[in-house]
């Protein structure tokens, strides 16, 4: 609803507070339109958004005595719904947690040498050796002597990103050099 009718859904609320039950519907048909597109933005199915909003608009009955009739309605509903929103998805994920595989379950199955490469820094030191000075000097100082790129960039006087990208080039011209 338009920022003008806001008083409205203040005014309604009041009178639901106040027992009247068709304020009280208006109040609640209110609250789904003014949720809906806050909910499915951030959840991946329909069915889902309605589950929230069920949990949200119920949230709102229980909590309704907590308004306070002199502040805006929609910070207040916005409030609960992130709540009920944090709630879902803490459960949903959860949930998701609880049923995948455990890794550990599932390792025989890929083997020790996933991570494994067959080449080493000593290993491909002679294809190291004929890249340019600055990038062999960029690959021996991260990989042989442990320092990161941030290090590198200090002790070289290269910004980080050009020694990254250094790197970068590099091992290109390398995997393409031992691919062959």
């Amino acid at each position: 609803m338009p920022p003008e009718q806001d008083t409205t859904v203040e005014i309604l609320m009041r009178q639901a507070l106040a027992g009247d039950k068709r304020a009280y519907e208006s109040v609640l048909h209110y609250t789904s339109r003014l949720l809906r597109p806050y909910l499915l933005r951030r959840l991946n199915s329909a069915s889902a958004t309605d589950d929230v909003m069920q949990e949200i608009l119920l949230s709102i009955h229980k909590a309704r005595h907590t308004y306070d009739g002199n502040r805006a309605y929609a910070p207040w509903a916005f409030a609960i719904a992130r709540f009920r929103l944090t709630d879902y998805l803490r459960t949903h994920y959860a949930d998701k947690l609880r049923h995948a595989a455990d890794l550990s379950d599932v390792e025989y199955m890929i083997g020790d040498d996933v991570t494994k490469s067959e080449f080493t820094y000593e290993s491909i030191k002679g294809e190291i050796d004929q890249l340019p000075k600055k990038q062999a000097v960029i690959l021996q100082m991260i990989h042989e002597e442990g320092y990161t790129a941030k290090e590198v960039a200090e002790k070289i006087g290269m910004n980080e990103s050009a020694v990254k990208v250094a790197a970068h080039r590099a091992y290109k011209v390398l995997k393409k050099r031992l691919d062959s």
